[in-house]
């Protein structure tokens, strides 16, 4: 135990302390001199260790080292240096990228969840944990100490034009950002597409008298940045778009080898359901799409759409092949319940 620690509690306690073999007693005047001097000596060198300790970390944070703690997620730690996890630096960059598209982490916050995307710690992720990812100054490649960043020794994740990008919209009041997710809620491919230069598409819209004309535009016109030739159109209309798309998924999901698939997962889990009845379900996604209100031909959408790129040849289509299951199981218990009633 620390010696001024051991006193304290003696002085409490109202206990002298006499050394049997040195001369120190604290009954005497001389002795409690001693002690106190003892004390201050002892004071000080905590100080001095406390102060050299912070130097040194402070020093070390400047030059951009990683000074231990949680493991932000994109990383993993080898030889006390933060190094980019390739799976995982793919999805804080989808996070940050879904986020200028939607402009709310209340909406990519729930669609995360949808997916069953998860943490570093495979806790599901919610709306404090995006805002903390997408303040973190260590995804541009930099050390944060007392406020003051510091370039740093680890890779980059994220371009410092997104960085700006998701900061300069940060920066304009939430209920101007909630009216713009309004105005924009028709938009079925929010968080989803991308031209051909990686750069997000944003839904936005023109007013003509009463009526509104919807579109996707790249961030990178949004931004002023200049664009590679192949980059793609950076304005297309969201009526093509979407349409371009439905028609992709109605095409997939018609396809005999989709449905061989979904009965061949379902008979590995154990479901219990019919062949006839998988195959009924997927015929009647046509009929059933029109009904659909438009937020759940979106939630549909993020089930069986990973990705939409736009480029100077056409629209590409990343189709999710496992979110069909879950789309069947939907269609086959909104038909049993149809039944019953």
């Amino acid at each position: 135990m620390d010696f001024a620690k051991l006193v304290e509690i003696f002085d409490r306690n109202n206990v002298t302390f006499v050394s049997v073999t040195q001369s120190f007693n604290t009954t005497t005047s001389m002795g409690r001199l001693t002690l106190n001097i003892l004390l201050s000596f002892a004071q000080f060198e905590r100080e001095v260790i406390g102060e050299r300790i912070r130097d040194k970390f402070a020093a070390s944070r400047k030059r951009g080292m990683w000074m231990g703690g949680f493991v932000p997620l994109g990383y993993d730690v080898k030889d006390r240096k933060l190094v980019v996890n390739e799976s995982e630096a793919k999805t804080v960059r989808m996070i940050f990228e879904r986020f200028v598209s939607l402009g709310s982490a209340s909406k990519l916050a729930r669609a995360l969840q949808v997916e069953g995307v998860t943490n570093k710690r495979g806790r599901r992720i919610d709306k404090g944990f995006i805002y903390k990812l997408i303040n973190n100054r260590v995804y541009i490649g930099e050390a944060v100490h007392k406020g003051t960043a510091y370039p740093g020794e680890h890779a980059a994740i994220i371009s410092k034009d997104l960085w700006d990008g998701l900061h300069t919209m940060l920066q304009r009041s939430p209920r101007v950002r909630r009216a713009e997710n309004r105005s924009t809620s028709e938009a079925l491919l929010k968080g989803l597409i991308f031209s051909n230069s990686g750069a997000a598409m944003t839904p936005t819209y023109t007013r003509k008298g009463d009526r509104l004309y919807h579109y996707y535009i790249s961030m990178d016109a949004i931004q002023n940045r200049t664009t590679l030739a192949d980059a793609g159109p950076a304005r297309l209309s969201a009526a093509m778009v979407d349409g371009a798309v439905i028609a992709e998924m109605r095409r997939m999901i018609a396809t005999p080898e989709v449905a061989a698939r979904v009965i061949q997962t379902f008979k590995q889990e154990g479901t219990c359901l019919d062949e006839r009845a998988i195959v009924e379900a997927l015929t009647r996604f046509n009929d059933l799409w029109a009904s659909l209100f438009p937020a759940e031909q979106a939630r549909i959408t993020r089930l069986l759409v990973s990705r939409v790129t736009v480029g100077p040849a056409g629209i590409a289509v990343d189709l999710r092949h496992q979110g069909i299951g879950s789309l069947v199981r939907d269609l086959t218990t909104t038909h049993t319940q149809e039944v019953a009633a």
